[in-house]
């Protein structure tokens, strides 16, 4: 996942002539600094946050603000490519740590989970499955960049994960449970043997990135032992114009995990989070972002919607497997040699396993339109509205971009430009906008049935189901001094 985020952006932040990244070396302290945090915030989350089992990882939603970051006068006419990297870090940096405390306040204040209670299954269907469906172009369009690797790998996950899932090894379901690291093990020998038998030799340069084995160069320049450490690229630089623009992409960081999380209950069989663990897991995933700062990882944090989608393919919703791997992941980025080796699979790879992940996500969210009487009218044009403006806006605005080189808003407040153009590129954010202020405005009065609110009342509260004691309580008996509102 860290690698998928990484490669996806790359491209993104090169956007307008400017690579953030000046060497080898940068790229491979930025990588093991990404993946150190992402396992302490995912240990975090799932030991004192909402204690479901997700994955806390890079997000996407902060590519706007750090191209605009990346694109400030005062950066760009620095002539060195390190000191450019070094400054473009620090200011980074600033901005999360200050717009981390929206996430830190909104969480631990309640206020999340006081606004929450205006969502409903009704409100909340185009928000979960746009979490999914609003990263199709992460999907198979990737995919058809290298197909004789990303389509034998889509055939073989779907293969092993659904139609050979109940063969088994002394009574373990082992094509079930490891579909995904089997299909990825085969398809990468696949890929390497192509890779060094030549097949690549004189393709286009765009063709042997996304399909050769040994583009990534990170294991010749990655350490063998190299510990991420806070304030590592220097001390935070503040502007407060960057600090409005990462404010905006919090608060898409925020909407996207309230609907990941909502999803992931769902796929581990917990009853959905009542609002003050929502708020929990909000205020805690803001201390993340917090970290990121301090570490200097390039990016804010979020659930990772791939992990989310594989509790649906291995049915394993244990938060103790989650933890294992969060133990992993600090382990293989203090490792340089050992992370940088899984670099060199070819990003395809990951699309076409998120071909099934992210569709396993939006169908979660789908699934809760069995509480809600889809035989309404008014039910049937708040979903329909909100999920078709949550695809079709932010599809203008990435249109836009790419064909202008900038946003739609493009005022001379470039901290206002990041705040809009940032906000109204999320699908899911843009559903919740719709969707809520529609379910809470339009006859909302008499049809409390009709948008599956008895079903969903009970779940506000940790009194409310016997159940949330076993799934949300904290560890350690820390629920003496946080007790459940």
């Amino acid at each position: 996942m860290i690698r998928n985020f990484f490669h996806a952006s790359l491209p993104r932040i090169r956007f307008c002539g400017h690579w953030i990244i000046s060497s080898e070396d940068d790229k491979v302290r930025v990588v093991q600094t990404l993946l150190f945090v992402t396992g302490i915030n995912t240990l975090l989350q799932t030991l004192f946050g909402t204690r479901l089992p997700t994955v806390i990882g890079g997000s996407y939603a902060f590519v706007v603000p750090i191209i605009s970051i990346i694109h400030d006068s005062s950066l760009t006419q620095i002539s060195d490519d390190h000191e450019r990297f070094l400054e473009t870090m620090r200011a980074i940096q600033g901005a999360l740590i200050v717009s981390s405390s929206i996430q830190i306040i909104l969480g631990y204040s309640q206020l999340w989970g006081i606004f929450s209670r205006f969502f409903s299954p009704l409100g909340m269907v185009p928000v979960v499955s746009l979490v999914g469906f609003g990263l199709f172009d992460r999907g198979f369009p990737v995919v058809g960049r290298c197909v004789e690797i990303g389509v034998p790998m889509l055939i073989l996950f779907i293969a092993f994960s659904q139609y050979l899932k109940h063969l088994q090894a002394k009574r373990v379901p082992v094509l079930e449970r490891f579909a995904l690291l089997i299909s990825i093990t085969i398809i990468w020998v696949y890929a390497h043997i192509l890779t060094v038998s030549g097949a690549y030799r004189h393709r286009p340069l765009h063709t042997q990135i996304n399909c050769r084995t040994d583009r990534a160069n990170l294991i010749s320049s990655a350490p063998w032992i190299k510990i991420p450490y806070p304030l590592q690229w220097g001390p935070p630089s503040f502007d407060a114009g960057h600090c409005f623009g990462m404010i905006a992409a919090v608060l898409v960081s925020l909407i996207e995990s309230t609907g990941a999380y909502k999803a992931a209950a769902r796929l581990a069989s917990a009853t959905p989070p009542p609002a003050h663990v929502l708020s929990r897991g909000i205020g805690l995933q803001g201390i993340g972002i917090l970290l990121d700062g301090l570490f200097g990882t390039g990016t804010g944090s979020t659930v990772s919607v791939e992990n989310v989608g594989l509790l649906g393919s291995t049915r394993v919703g244990s938060r103790r497997v989650i933890q294992i791997s969060a133990g992993f992941m600090i382990f293989f980025s203090m490792l340089g040699k050992f992370g940088a080796l899984f670099a060199s699979i070819p990003f395809t790879i990951f699309a076409a396993v998120q071909c099934v992940l992210f569709g396993l996500v939006a169908a979660i969210g789908l699934s809760f339109l069995q509480f809600t009487n889809m035989n309404s009218m008014r039910n049937l044009f708040i979903t329909g509205v909100s999920i078709f403006l949550g695809l079709s806006i932010p599809q203008y605005f990435f249109r836009y971009t790419a064909s202008a080189q900038h946003g739609p808003a493009h005022t001379r407040a470039g901290w206002f430009n990041d705040y809009i153009n940032t906000i109204f590129s999320s699908p899911p954010t843009v559903a919740l906008i719709v969707a809520v202020f529609l379910d809470n405005t339009l006859d909302f009065k008499d049809t409390a049935r009709d948008r599956g609110m008895p079903w969903w009342v009970r779940f506000r509260t940790f009194e409310g189901d016997s159940r949330n004691e076993e799934f949300y309580t904290l560890p350690f008996n820390l629920n003496r001094f946080f007790p459940p509102s």
